[in-house]
């Protein structure tokens, strides 16, 4: 019986060597990755008990993605063995001014060709007390997002608390959907919203006053922001939004609000990240911390604190996993930032 369940899609990621840009070398970095996954590897870091639905090839790419996430304490026993593809996502990382850069090969996966009724979700959520889903599932294909509302809908049936990073992917809505048009109905089962300062706008047609592009952001503008999407997603209680400062590639402002029905809206304390090693995953670092703390902790302000803390980590790991423990979060929370030599 597992408490904590994530569903998704783990990839392939194949990462340029350093910094270089794609075939500057003959050679690329195999690892593992992809938002669900990341979370579930993350909770499970967290000492909770965690599990990873999906579906994966019978072949060993296919074993071989099990394989890790058993190696961080992932339960993978409801992981389906159908299809013929483990998608694939290759990844440049940049810096300075240079962005990094992520071009996908996701088409016909394993779960992109899963389908309503593929799943015996009344066996996943069997004891369980969370989900969490994110909107690029449902962005892979219309199967994808027909499978990803059954799950959530199941997950509400059993009583399982559902939360949802909305994850804007504009590079993978090609099936003939928009993003709102899907997103809209999945999160109307959702308790707890997470999401960036554009994934309101894109995946929910929530519109803003905010320029994401610029680097500056107006906490004022996301008290408001916040608001509405609880006004209308009246069943979730909870939202939260991270607040990244684009300076380059490789310097960020971090820091993320949350507004709860009973608590009302708070804001995190602000870290200046700089000389980033991978920022990839530093949502899902983010999404999978504040689990952990709003289940860990009483007040609601610590729990956010606990979310952008770990997510701060994170930027300085490479690969998708945030490899980090509950005490280094919370040496951090404490204010403990200086990077000194354990000894």
């Amino acid at each position: 019986m597992t408490d904590f369940m994530s569903f998704g899609e783990i990839m392939l990621r194949l990462k340029t060597p350093g910094h270089e840009r794609f075939f500057q070398s003959p050679s690329f970095e195999a690892t593992f990755g992809g938002g669900e996954a990341n979370v579930a590897v993350a909770l499970s870091n967290y000492g909770l008990s965690a599990g990873f639905v999906t579906a994966l090839p019978d072949n060993d790419i296919g074993a071989s993605a099990i394989g890790e996430l058993r190696r961080f304490g992932v339960d993978t026993t409801q992981i389906r063995r159908s299809g013929d593809r483990v998608g694939i996502y290759y990844l440049e990382a940049g810096a300075n001014q240079r962005p990094s850069k992520v071009v996908y090969d996701r088409a016909h996966s394993s779960i992109c060709e899963c389908a309503p009724g593929d799943f015996d979700w009344e066996a996943i959520f069997d004891g369980a007390k969370w989900l969490h889903i994110t909107g690029i599932t449902p962005a892979l294909s219309q199967s994808a997002a027909d499978l990803s509302i059954e799950c959530v809908q199941a997950a509400k049936k059993a009583g399982v608390i559902v939360s949802c990073d909305f994850n804007f992917r504009g590079k993978l809505w090609k099936y003939g959907k928009k993003a709102p048009e899907v997103m809209s109905e999945l999160v109307k089962y959702v308790d707890v919203g997470i999401a960036n300062e554009e994934d309101c706008q894109k995946s929910l047609g929530i519109s803003v006053d905010v320029d994401v592009e610029t680097g500056e952001l107006d906490t004022a503008k996301y008290e408001a922001l916040s608001e509405k999407v609880l006004e209308l997603y009246p069943d979730m209680s909870t939202i939260a939004i991270t607040l990244r400062e684009s300076h380059s590639a490789d310097r960020n402002g971090w820091s993320a609000c949350l507004r709860t029905r009973d608590n009302g809206f708070m804001l995190s304390r602000h870290y200046e990240i700089t000389d980033i090693v991978d920022r990839v995953g530093g949502g899902d670092s983010f999404a999978s911390a504040l689990i952990y703390g709003l289940n860990a902790y009483d007040d609601p302000q610590q729990s956010l604190e606990f979310a952008v803390a770990g997510s701060c980590l994170k930027h300085s790991i490479l690969g998708d996993f945030n490899r980090v423990s509950v005490s280094e979060v919370e040496k951090l929370m404490s204010g403990d930032g200086s990077g000194r030599v354990q000894r």
